[in-house]
């Protein structure tokens, strides 16, 4: 959840990408701890992130008199983290195309697809969080709309329109359980998954692929995420699995 001073309301208007706000004035991330995934950028303890309609406009600290010169919506991110989300052709219009699947970074002119998640103070890297537990994200957005907040979907948000995979057969299709029944995982025939989470259905949708003991979870929301199977066992998401019978 989004600690006090987040406001999440103020992203409402950002869920439509026809909305006038969407359209109009930026969006200012402020003071968080922003993972650039640039080499010769790091990790900045205290910055901001800058949007412009699809793109990023700016990264680094002190944007902020700037950007409210420009009638930016300014969101309080202390305690928060930035993390690039997939880039992609799926990210929509006016983003920037990449590989399906490849992490982007956050710089100048590339796409506004990123996260904005809770800052651990320990434990696994942020990017890894969100991998594994998207439902924790506070916000995520792809080419500068709103696809999720507080953890669940924002409403209107429409599903990833990018190609679908090919037919998928071998064992490991079928309905997958977790040890302790929270979490129901269904791997059709068609490279589609369905998840239910605690009695909630369809909690997660998207597309998967298998290679060997790998398996590859592109969720329509954009996220993606990572499984092997291991002796009859589905290890993903920090989640034992196991099968109870086949679709």
């Amino acid at each position: 959840m989004a600690p006090p001073a987040f406001d999440t309301a103020l992203l409402e208007p950002y869920r439509s990408p026809a909305s006038p706000a969407a359209a109009g004035r930026p969006l200012l991330f402020a003071h968080a701890r922003v993972h650039t995934f640039d080499p010769a950028v790091g990790d900045l303890a205290d910055a901001d992130v800058l949007t412009a309609g699809a793109e990023v406009a700016g990264v680094g600290p002190g944007l902020r008199a700037a950007a409210e010169a420009r009638g930016a919506v300014v969101l309080d991110c202390a305690g928060l983290a930035v993390v690039p989300a997939v880039a992609g052709p799926a990210d929509g219009a006016g983003a920037r195309e990449r590989p399906a699947g490849r992490i982007g970074g956050l710089a100048p002119g590339g796409p506004a697809t990123f996260a904005v998640v809770p800052a651990p103070a320990s434990g696994p890297p942020v990017l890894e969080s969100l991998i594994w537990r998207p439902e924790n994200a506070v916000a995520v957005l792809a080419a500068g709309r709103v696809v999720l907040l507080d953890g669940r979907p924002a409403a209107g948000a429409a599903p990833w329109s990018g190609p679908r995979p090919s037919a998928v057969d071998g064992p490991h299709l079928g309905r997958w359980v977790d040890d302790t029944g929270f979490i129901v995982q269904d791997l059709a025939p068609g490279g589609r998954y369905d998840e239910a989470r605690g009695g909630r259905p369809h909690a997660y949708q998207g597309a998967f692929w298998i290679a060997g003991d790998r398996i590859v979870y592109r969720d329509d929301l954009g996220f993606w995420a990572y499984g092997r199977f291991c002796g009859g066992v589905l290890h993903h998401a920090g989640y034992t699995f196991r099968r109870r019978g086949r679709r």
